[in-house]
């Protein structure tokens, strides 16, 4: 058995419902596959000391795990204020309306289309909410509208699907933007280095402690998995389906059609930069 401190970002171990820092608690979705990986991580935030608290990511429209969440807050002794999403995608967004009305709380998102209420959410913006601190911090790649919350407090940062805690994150064609994506890892690793952010709170997966290391990970698998796919070109593999299987060969052929939506963000990104 591989040790879990040993892994890239130093997983913390099995994802389960609970405190994952003094200011966030897991709910896990019961939505487990392979794109979701354990499920998907609604996560409520709170002061210790106050009765307000946010959540991020409702999920799927799943009426009872829609209520479960409720129901931890309210275990808590917290009353959800505010909804907020970090990206459209429905095993994070589907259940928010719904969501929505059974907190009575309004819904901030980037893209317009997800929001309930006035306001959205950009770079820039602080929420703040029972003495709670979040800032928004915009990670486009994996879609055009992803945001990581970063919760200065506990040295931490909520990437959605941007890192995930176990494995790496799919840059799909065409809303997925693999040189916009390796700017948004950039920008999460200079919060490790310049804000001493030390924790990742995933949206599938376990946490990891060491944000620094799972951010460095993923820059050194793009750039292995681009040279690969530059390779497999460069030796006749012209289109997608032809890069996948060269590349991809050791990979479930049951996730081929997904590979494929990624190496074909890949070979658009080595065009616009006339590597091709």
């Amino acid at each position: 058995m591989t040790d879990a401190a040993s892994l890239p970002g130093r997983p913390r171990g099995l994802v389960t419902s609970g405190p994952a820092t003094a200011r966030a608690v897991n709910v896990l979705a019961p939505n487990p596959s392979a794109m979701t990986l354990d499920g998907t991580n609604t996560w409520l935030l709170s002061e210790p000391d106050s009765d307000l608290a946010v959540v991020v990511d409702p999920g799927p429209l799943d009426e009872g795990h829609l209520r479960h969440v409720v129901d931890t807050a309210e275990k808590l002794g917290k009353r959800v204020a505010l909804t907020l999403l970090t990206h459209g995608h429905p095993d994070h967004a589907e259940g928010a309306g719904r969501f929505a009305e059974l907190t009575g709380t309004s819904v901030r998102a980037l893209d317009p289309a997800l929001r309930l209420g006035d306001e959205g959410l950009g770079e820039g913006d602080v929420v703040a909410v029972g003495g709670l601190e979040l800032r928004v911090v915009p990670t486009p790649g994996h879609t055009s509208d992803s945001l990581s919350f970063h919760l200065p407090a506990d040295r931490a940062v909520l990437t959605g699907d941007t890192i995930l805690g176990r494995g790496t994150t799919m840059v799909a064609h065409p809303d997925g933007r693999l040189g916009v994506y390796l700017d948004s890892l950039r920008r999460l690793r200079s919060l490790t280095v310049d804000d001493g952010v030390r924790t990742v709170l995933p949206g599938h997966g376990p946490v990891l402690e060491d944000a620094q290391g799972a951010v460095d990970f993923y820059l050194a698998h793009r750039t292995s998995r681009l040279a690969q796919v530059e390779a497999a070109v460069l030796a006749g593999h012209r289109t997608a389906p032809e890069v996948v299987a060269h590349v991809y060969a050791d990979v479930d052929r049951s996730l081929w059609p997904a590979a494929e939506l990624s190496v074909r963000a890949q070979l658009e990104y080595l065009r616009e930069r006339g590597a091709l």
